[in-house]
Parts: C-alpha cells; sequence; structure tokens
C-alpha cells in the first residue's frame, strides 16, 4: 500500500492506502503494539471494490509521537481520525477496528453514525455494554486478573519507560506470545513493530494507552445503554485470553443490527487469519 503524512490541526498522521479511489473508502484502525502494518496480511484478499484507508494513532507506528496523556483517551483519538478522514475528503465509509482500535473506531461511530455505512468490530470490549463487561471483568479477576498483568504493569508511572527502551524486540515478541513463537505472526510483521517501538518515546506513548483507561471507563458508563445505529459485524477470535466470551453477553442490545462471527485464532486474527478475516470482510461490506 502507499504510505504518506496527513497533517491536521491535531497533528500528524501517517496513513496506508490501497490507492483505487474508485473503490469505496474502508477505513481500518489498528490497535496495540501494532500499526496500520496490521492490515498488510489481509490486504491481498480484500476485494478490489474496497479502498484501504489505515491511519497510524497517534503515539504508535510511524504517526506523531506527543507526550501529553490527556490525548490518548480513545475519544480524542477517534477526533484525530475524524479530522483525517475529512482532510482525505471522504463523507460516507466502512469502519473497521482491531483491539484499542475498536474502541477509537466506536467512539467515531458515536461522533458520526450518519456517515458510517457498516460498522466492523474485532476483539474489543463494545464500550457501552456495560453488563457484560462487569461479567467478563468478574471472570478475569477470578483468575488474579493475570491476563492483565500487562497493562497494570504500563500504567505505572515511568516503569514502561524504563524498562522497555532497550528492550523493544524482547517486549513485542513477548506481547504477541505464542502466535509469534509459532510462526502465524510473519518474522517480517514483528520486524516492523520492533522498528516503530524503537521510535523514540514509543514506551512512553505505547503505555499512555492503558494510563488513559480510567478516564476512557467513565466514558464508557456515559455510554451505558446507547445503541449504534448501523449494520454491524463482530469478529471474534475465540483463542483471546483477555478478551473472552463474557464480552458478548448482552451485546445484541448495544446495536439497532449486529451478527457474530468466530474465527479460530487468538487476539491478533488479522494477522493469524487474514483470509478467513478477508473473507468475513467481504461478505458484509459488500
Amino acid at each position: 500500500m502507499n504510505t504518506y503524512k496527513v497533517t491536521v490541526p491535531r497533528g500528524t498522521f501517517n496513513v496506508r492506502d490501497s490507492g483505487n479511489k474508485e473503490g469505496f473508502p474502508v477505513i481500518m484502525q489498528h490497535g496495540w503494539p501494532e500499526s496500520s502494518y496490521t492490515w498488510e496480511p489481509v490486504r491481498p484478499f480484500l476485494n478490489e471494490k474496497l479502498r484501504i484507508i489505515a491511519p497510524d494513532l497517534r503515539g504508535l507506528g510511524d504517526s506523531e509521537r506527543t507526550l501529553k496523556p490527556e490525548l490518548y483517551q480513545k475519544r480524542e483519538l477517534a477526533r484525530d481520525i475524524i479530522e483525517v478522514i475529512d482532510a482525505l475528503g471522504i463523507k460516507d465509509f466502512f469502519l473497521v477496528g482491531h483491539d484499542w482500535g475498536g474502541n477509537v473506531v466506536q467512539e467515531i461511530a458515536f461522533a458520526i453514525p450518519e456517515r458510517i455505512q457498516k460498522l466492523v468490530l474485532m476483539n474489543f470490549p463494545i464500550i457501552s455494554n456495560t453488563k457484560g463487561n462487569a461479567e467478563a471483568m468478574k471472570v478475569i479477576q477470578s483468575w488474579g486478573s493475570v491476563p492483565l498483568m500487562y497493562q497494570y504493569f504500563q500504567q505505572q508511572k515511568g516503569l514502561a519507560e524504563a524498562m522497555i527502551k532497550g528492550n523493544e524486540e524482547v517486549w513485542i515478541r513477548w506481547c504477541f506470545g505464542k502466535s509469534a513463537r509459532d510462526g502465524k505472526i510473519s518474522e517480517e510483521t514483528i520486524q516492523e513493530y520492533v522498528r516503530c517501538y524503537k521510535i523514540e518515546n514509543t514506551p512512553a506513548t505505547g503505555a499512555s494507552y492503558y494510563r488513559a483507561m480510567r478516564h476512557d471507563m467513565k466514558r464508557w458508563m456515559e455510554l451505558s445503554g446507547r445503541k449504534l445505529p448501523m449494520p454491524t459485524l463482530y469478529i471474534y477470535g475465540n483463542k483471546d485470553m483477555v478478551i473472552i466470551p463474557e464480552y458478548l453477553n448482552h451485546i445484541e442490545e448495544c446495536f439497532n443490527q449486529i451478527e457474530v462471527k468466530q474465527i479460530d485464532a487468538d487476539h491478533f486474527l488479522q494477522e493469524e487469519e487474514p483470509e478467513a478475516v478477508a473473507k468475513l470482510l467481504n461478505d458484509f461490506l459488500l
């Protein structure tokens, strides 16, 4: 895909673009600790009628490294991406998000629902699903919250900055776990994320996604009970140990129209099973 920078009032953001401007735009938003590169394995299998536009979120990929913690609240990150979309002259679009990108795209969907034709969410809680999220957290807490260790680590002031710098490859390989060790996520992909994490201040900006969580969760409570109106697909990697099945409880109460599809994969399903993910996207979006 082509890559270019877009500068808007909120900052400078890197964008990957399939370049087929006759295609209908699909904004594809990555999560942590990734970048827009996460969609590269999926791209060859997507229908050419789709124009893939994949921005790097603030603080990750090749977008700017901002050391203002308040700008990593997911509502703020959504405002970044809306400005990028507007700068590209895009009015109506499909919207896809994985991991923290799934939070960001939900915020975009609440902000400008009339412009989003269809929404796809992948392995992230539904932010207005208060009941299901509480039930999932109760299960995780019964395990001693062990799956959330990486979140608590990054929330500690200065710890990520001190311990990750110089150890970026160890960190990235740990984050991708068994999927990296088994080769389901390619070495080329791992090295791309290592490269990005070596960019100055990335341990801090990456950790800011988790340090902003206390504000994000207050925001989720504000959204409790609100429904998104556009047709929505939730794609779930059924081996994920963080986004567990209980997060899907009551999901139908959060959308006017929702369907759920499972893939035999861990958390990084678009990299582990790109062809299966692309098929679901093609079938749903077109």
